[in-house]
């Protein structure tokens, strides 16, 4: 964040100075206002320097609430189809004054929100007086549509913090563009190679945090019988291909094959769950990272997705079928050993007649898989 600090003492005593009437007080104007240009340039230099979404999400929300010093600062962004609303980071001051930066359950109903939304469906600024405070809401907007909103709760009137606020939104409107070139696939809008790594240990490091959070519970627990602390969930990761996929190409033509990996990208959004993180890992290929306690689970969920996928009609060329291969990530594993374990299981259902989903840990406990298999179809990097 930008190396300066803001404190109620020094806001009011910028709120509460006279206008410059000599040559000494004019001569303080351009200093005041080049400390102001200052701390502007210093946020804006702070969030776009982060290559990461969700890093540059908190920044942007933390640089407007210092900015402003506001009372809340709400980021809202919609999934990349805009159908629904994916996320919603919070900034708001602790009991000391320092902000703290909190995430939201987008699915939950909160009245405090309802402004934001309403901006977002109608492309244009809101403001309210809610509890004696400002709240401004302006859209973010990219294309002609929304893929977000700010929302700030603020003692300063909306006339003196939406020039601020708008350029903001659009700056991140811009940023985010650039960033959702280079980490998405271009024909499907799902994350690309590219992406994995650094998806892989945002997921290993929230499963690191709810580790900790579940040690102290534990120890809570033992101190308060008859509560009993919930399991960290282990995160997982699948391969499936897409059966016979050439074939397609071969028969229908590269646009029918395009079409089967569009609409079994769309597939894969509506069967897996918003925090689950989907991949094009490159042509038939796609990768999926999840959270579960339990093999069983893991197993059920892709079970239903294959199942789904062999259900389903494609335009033209009609039914399709993938194989699956998934196994458990490791809390120091590489992203090529993982990604080489799932393959092996994927290899294996493409060697035992393909549309059949298998586990690395099964097949391994089994003695299914021996030494000498080779590598599968990921070309790993």
């Amino acid at each position: 964040m930008a190396e300066y600090e803001i404190t109620e003492k020094d806001s009011a005593r910028s709120r509460a100075a006279p206008a410059p009437d000599d040559g000494a007080a004019a001569g303080t104007a351009p200093v005041a206002g080049s400390f102001v240009h200052s701390r502007l340039l210093d946020s804006v230099a702070s969030f776009t320097h982060h290559r990461d979404i969700t890093a540059l999400d908190h920044s942007l929300a933390l640089s407007l609430a210092e900015l402003t010093l506001a009372h809340s600062v709400v980021l809202a962004k919609r999934a990349t189809d805009g159908a629904y609303v994916e996320s919603i980071v919070r900034c708001v001051p602790d009991a000391q004054g320092a902000y703290q930066l909190q995430v939201a359950d987008p699915d939950l109903v909160d009245p405090s929100l309802m402004l934001l939304h309403r901006c977002m469906h109608r492309l244009e600024v809101q403001m309210e007086r809610v509890q004696g405070m400002h709240r401004l809401v302006v859209p973010i907007l990219h294309d002609g549509r929304a893929i977000g909103a700010l929302q700030l709760d603020s003692d300063m009137p909306p006339a003196a913090s939406r020039t601020l606020a708008d350029g903001f939104a659009r700056i991140y409107a811009n940023y985010t563009a650039l960033l959702h070139e280079s980490e998405r696939d271009k024909l499907t809008g799902l994350y690309n190679r590219r992406s994995l790594e650094r998806q892989l240990q945002r997921l290993l490091h929230q499963r690191e945090q709810a580790l900790h959070k579940a040690a102290a519970a534990t120890s809570e627990a033992h101190a308060q019988p008859g509560t009993a602390a919930a399991e960290p969930l282990q995160v997982w990761l699948a391969i499936l291909d897409i059966d016979h996929f050439k074939r397609i190409n071969d028969n229908y033509g590269h646009i029918y094959g395009d079409e089967v990996i569009l609409l079994l990208a769309q597939q894969m959004r509506a069967c897996f769950r918003r925090s689950d993180v989907l991949f094009r890992f490159g042509g038939e290929e796609f990768v999926i990272l999840f959270g579960a306690t339990e093999q069983a689970t893991v197993h059920t969920v892709l079970e239903r997705f294959r199942q789904r996928i062999a259900e389903h009609v494609f335009p033209q060329v009609g039914n399709v079928t993938v194989s699956i291969g998934y196994a458990g990530v490791g809390c120091h594993d590489y992203p090529a050993n993982v990604l080489d374990r799932a393959d092996k299981a994927l290899y294996f259902a493409k060697q035992h007649g393909r549309n059949a989903t298998y586990g690395y840990e099964h097949l391994s406990a089994r003695g299914l898989l021996g030494r000498e298999m080779a590598a599968g179809s990921i070309d790993l990097f």
